[in-house]
């Protein structure tokens, strides 16, 4: 089956018929799950195992937004409660050790929860910069304000998923963290000076610009491109994702069902396709919107193929060493000192 080149939700906690019909005839890279989608462990396995047998790939990607804090979709008792990143921020404000190490170790029990249930693709770490201005959809997201704060945790994490045989995605490229608007409900516009923007927000993406997957920014930064959003702006991608801060591995949009973006979703998709991203991602599980977005979605093909299959190919299966319940009450006293 010819792959094409965008990631689909899905309505329930599973496939419908008409959703296996057009998975069947237009294959995604990808499936994201939603709290909408999960029930029990035994069903989120189901629905993995069902997804990846009908596009005929036992590594095709499932993702989940599961950073800790507000954005969690796996809750008690599918999984326990994570901290916000803003936590480990103060934590390694106060110890940088013991915040590098809680931030690590954080991560791999996230992915030990994953990875049990089938789920290779955690969209985390968010390395938006944290400051006054930022929005509260992103705000104790972020884990500070401070760039080399953010780099050594988002590192951490990276490395804490990976080690659990799950990908991370770094998100928002090229960084959020000035939008003063939800871009969930409209399209933020960032006026900084492009000089001040390659010194704070696009740092932490080019120190980590070496990790497998990221996902752009719905906003408008009126100093490069004052047109159009990061994801649908091809001057965005090539000059400052792709050139400045050097990113060369798979390009996902953030969600096309966004109210950040305009026009039909077919439009949608053609437009962050042709602006440079490698596959767009629509999250809401509305049929119409899937199968439309899944018509536009060009064949996974040329360099995008090459960055999905790299990408895949940093799956590693998790150390068989790893004692969870240990790791779990190690994560819980390296916060003692924020208690």
């Amino acid at each position: 089956m010819t792959v094409r080149a965008y990631i689909s939700g899905c309505a329930g906690t599973e496939l419908k018929p008409e959703e296996r019909a057009l998975f069947a005839d237009a294959p995604p890279w990808g499936l994201i799950l939603f709290l909408r989608n999960c029930e029990s462990p035994e069903q989120i396995e189901a629905l993995v195992a069902s997804f990846r047998e009908l596009v005929g790939r036992v590594d095709a990607p499932v993702l989940i937004d599961q950073e800790g804090g507000r954005v969690q979709r796996l809750r008690p008792p599918l999984a326990p409660n994570y901290p916000p990143a803003a936590r480990f921020g103060a934590l390694h404000g106060l110890d940088a050790q013991a915040g590098i190490a809680a931030a690590r170790l954080g991560a791999r029990l996230i992915g030990a929860d994953l990875a049990a249930l089938g789920i290779n693709v955690d969209c985390l770490p968010v390395l938006d910069l944290g400051l006054p201005v930022t929005h509260k959809v992103i705000g104790d997201r972020a884990y500070g304000g401070d760039m080399a704060t953010v780099i050594t945790l988002g590192r951490a994490v990276c490395e804490g998923l990976l080690s659990a045989g799950v990908l991370p995605v770094i998100k928002h490229i090229p960084g959020h963290g000035r939008a003063m608007a939800d871009s969930h409900l409209e399209l933020p516009v960032v006026a900084t000076p492009a000089a001040e923007l390659a010194a704070t927000d696009f740092v932490p993406f080019a120190a980590l610009a070496d990790m497998p997957l990221a996902m752009t920014a719905h906003v408008v930064y009126s100093a490069l491109d004052a047109e159009r959003p990061a994801t649908t702006s091809p001057t965005v991608i090539s000059e400052i994702i792709r050139g400045h801060i050097g990113f060369s591995g798979l390009l996902m949009s953030d969600d096309l069902s966004m109210k950040a973006l305009a026009g039909s979703f077919a439009a949608r998709t053609e437009a962050a396709i042709a602006a440079g991203c490698d596959v767009v991602l629509h999250c809401n599980g509305e049929f119409d919107e899937m199968a439309e977005v899944a018509a536009a979605a060009p064949a996974l093909s040329g360099e995008a193929e090459r960055r999905a299959n790299a990408a895949l190919q940093l799956l590693a299966e998790p150390d068989q060493a790893f004692d969870e319940v240990a790791a779990r009450l190690e994560f819980e006293s390296l916060f003692a000192a924020l208690a």
